[in-house]
């Protein structure tokens, strides 16, 4: 028998950011995400988020990699948001993702940080939290202009 706890911080956006995940849909959004990863068999701690993105606490199991896991999320969410007209124009997910691993130590402070979104983006947008996590975790700037 395989024993795995790799966790895994993923963020992901809206397409262009757009601000189509709005509260009164919201959190509809997440608990079909829930209920999704949990057909799934995708352990899924902690979700949240804003108007253009959402923060999930995943625990990988053996046999599952972070790009699965992330198109299995966000297809599937993203065909049930267009399915029950939640919003109005073609609704989809921007193709990248933000994923980092956290150690079982930060597991409090970073279901403490997704379960916060909302006060967190009263001071901040998301543009300038992604900002941060490319200098945090030191990842190239890409201008996609």
């Amino acid at each position: 028998m395989s024993f795995v706890k790799i966790w895994v911080h993923l963020v992901f956006a809206t397409k262009n950011r757009e601000p189509l995940l709005k509260k009164e849909i919201r959190y509809d959004v997440y608990k079909h995400i829930s209920e999704n990863c949990l057909e799934k068999g995708i352990f899924l701690q902690t979700i949240n988020g804003h108007d253009d993105h959402i923060h999930c606490l995943i625990s990988l199991g053996k046999d599952q990699s972070i790009a699965k896991v992330s198109q299995l999320i966000k297809g599937e969410s993203s065909f049930w948001i267009n399915k029950n007209n939640l919003v109005e124009e073609k609704f989809s997910w921007q193709d990248d993702y933000f994923a980092v691993s956290i150690s079982e130590s930060q597991l409090q402070t970073v279901i403490n940080y997704i379960k916060n979104q909302e006060k967190h983006h009263i001071k901040k947008t998301f543009a300038e939290e992604a900002d941060e996590f490319i200098v945090k975790y030191g990842w190239p700037v890409i201008d996609d202009k």
